[in-house]
């Protein structure tokens, strides 16, 4: 087990090496960058002052270099104007659209994201494997059928418009605002437990919006596995020497229709956080996906980088808890390559 991890984490960390590179590189690709942009319109407009800033900034950060140099110096592993200061000294740079660094301009958008993304993975699992269960052990019912068609409809729906849809209904009805996460008076205040009841407050439909398409892709998934699994002879052998309909049911086909949906741990997060990106603008959410947006649109290099690297650090290590769990769930995968 020791050396599977080492062997995992070495692997992991040549792959974000790899990844760190391509981000940077194509990032990079587009002529010129925020701040030669930013010099050129200033010159048209003879703001003398900014330039010397903006040119400061350059200096300062190396863009005056060779793109290889940038990279290794944006990485920590070459020494720039601040010797070594980098992602791996846990320097993740300067946002030149927001004019501050980066930690700052990500601050609560980080965790944010994670609690909205965590809230809907977490949705989507507590409503679909009911539904999935009592749609495969009542194959053909009304209650199949039903799921069946509410799941179709969550398929098609696309959650930007479901987004819309209610925020006109429930302005419209209700006289409520579902925009953001917050009320709005708590807006750049620190967190109190008040802000924190708004918040929760807040987040019911931004999980619903989120985790729909997630919730019914998982429910046809579940339940075709399922069928697949109450099939097999180990199952029919379990129920006719007398064990338990639901024991046998849980212990034995549940588990193993399982399988599939754990591996995709290590996509499903990275997927939420990128698929997420028009229902967080419609909604107003202060996540991370309109700030990449905007980052990459603006070319701000360093923050769209580090975005970037993190959702990259969210699939390799959701890569690894799926690995791990998927040993401890099934009996037939072991760690040791079949030793």
């Amino acid at each position: 087990m020791i050396r599977f991890l080492l062997r995992r984490f070495v692997t992991m960390a040549v792959t974000l090496l790899i990844i760190s590179a391509l981000v940077f590189f194509i990032i990079k690709l587009p002529p010129g960058d925020f701040l030669s942009n930013q010099i050129a319109e200033l010159r048209a407009q003879g703001e003398s002052a900014s330039i010397a800033k903006a040119e400061f900034l350059i200096r300062q950060y190396g863009l005056d270099k060779p793109a290889w140099q940038q990279y290794l110096v944006w990485l920590g592993v070459m020494p720039g104007p601040n010797g070594f200061s980098g992602l791996m000294q846990g320097d993740w740079g300067w946002s030149f659209e927001y004019d501050k660094p980066v930690v700052e301009v990500i601050g609560d958008a980080l965790w944010l994201t994670l609690l909205v993304n965590l809230a809907a993975v977490i949705f989507i699992h507590v409503v679909s494997i009911p539904i999935a269960i009592y749609s495969a052990t009542r194959q053909y019912s009304f209650g199949d059928y039903l799921a069946t068609f509410i799941g179709y409809i969550g398929l098609a729906t696309p959650s930007f418009l479901l987004a819309l849809i209610l925020l006109y209904y429930m302005n419209r009805w209700f006289g409520v605002s579902i925009g953001g996460l917050y009320d709005a008076q708590y807006a750049g205040e620190p967190w109190t437990w008040d802000k924190i009841q708004s918040l929760l407050s807040h987040l019911l439909v931004p999980t619903v919006v989120i985790g729909l398409g997630g919730t019914a892709a998982m429910i046809r998934r579940m339940r075709a596995n399922l069928l697949d699994e109450l099939g097999k002879q180990y199952y029919v052998t379990a129920k006719a020497k007398g064990l338990e309909p639901t024991k046998a049911l849980l212990k034995y086909p549940f588990r193993m229709s399982l399988n599939p949906f754990i591996a995709d741990i290590g996509n499903l997060l990275p997927h939420l956080v990128s698929g997420s990106v028009l229902v967080s603008l419609v909604l107003s959410l202060p996540t991370v996906g309109p700030i990449l947006l905007s980052a990459l649109k603006s070319q701000d290099q360093f923050l769209a980088g580090f975005i970037l690297m993190f959702v990259a650090v969210l699939t390799v290590v959701g890569m690894l808890v799926s690995d791990l769990l998927l040993a401890w769930l099934d009996p037939r995968i072991r760690m040791g390559g079949g030793r």
